[in-house]
């Protein structure tokens, strides 16, 4: 049986004031791919994202999730297919106050999980994954820039997705730090089979 497409958005507008943020769209990512999309600020790379997480309804067009058609689906029933994709803004959330271990954490509570044994399983786990483990009493002045893109992309891994989106993951970043982060973003795409989408992105042997 042909599996679907991880993402399928077809022939997608989004109009902003009249103006045309998003002119005709169409693109596939295939399930296990990476796609990077290329832009100057400006040029509605976010706003796909926030289409395709169903924060924004396209004006036309349909927007496919895992052979799910997402378009005429109400905000309450987005969340299943919400659940199964990760985003890291461009606009960092980390809580100044909160240790590494509580920003990551803090998802976590505020769905409801108590089982504090395994809240810190799961924080370890994700921190691990992103070599941030050792980090894990710091506070994030402490953190250089790097690391807390690497931060945020442990919170965007706290369930498992099964797409993640990462908006101008080397914002801000030096060229060791970028390659730091493409060299976990194409780990996490080898070993857990999820589909990164940054934008915009320096080309890689990571990214197709």
């Amino acid at each position: 049986m042909p599996v679907s497409p991880a993402v399928e958005l077809s022939n997608v507008w989004v109009f902003f004031e009249e103006k045309a943020v998003l002119s005709d769209v169409s693109l596939t990512l295939e399930s296990g791919g990476t796609l990077a999309l290329l832009g100057v600020t400006g040029t509605g790379k976010s706003v796909l994202l926030k289409v395709i997480l169903g924060l924004i309804k396209p004006d036309a067009g349909e927007v496919w999730v895992e052979g799910h058609n997402l378009t005429p689906l109400a905000d309450a029933d987005l969340a299943p297919y919400r659940r199964r994709m990760g985003m890291v803004f461009q606009e960092g959330a980390l809580f100044d106050s909160l240790s590494v271990f509580e920003n990551v954490a803090f998802p976590l509570r505020e769905q409801g999980m108590r089982d504090e044994a395994a809240i810190e399983q799961r924080v370890r786990e994700v921190l691990g994954f992103v070599e941030m483990e050792h980090a894990i009493d710091k506070m994030p002045s402490e953190l250089s820039g790097g690391m807390k893109r690497r931060l945020e992309i442990a919170r965007g891994l706290l369930h498992t997705p099964k797409i993640l989106f990462l908006d101008e993951p080397t914002l801000g970043l030096d060229p060791q730090s970028r390659n730091q982060l493409w060299t976990h973003v194409k780990h996490l795409n080898q070993t857990e089979g999820a589909g990164a989408w940054p934008s915009p992105a320096r080309p890689s042997a990571s990214l197709a």
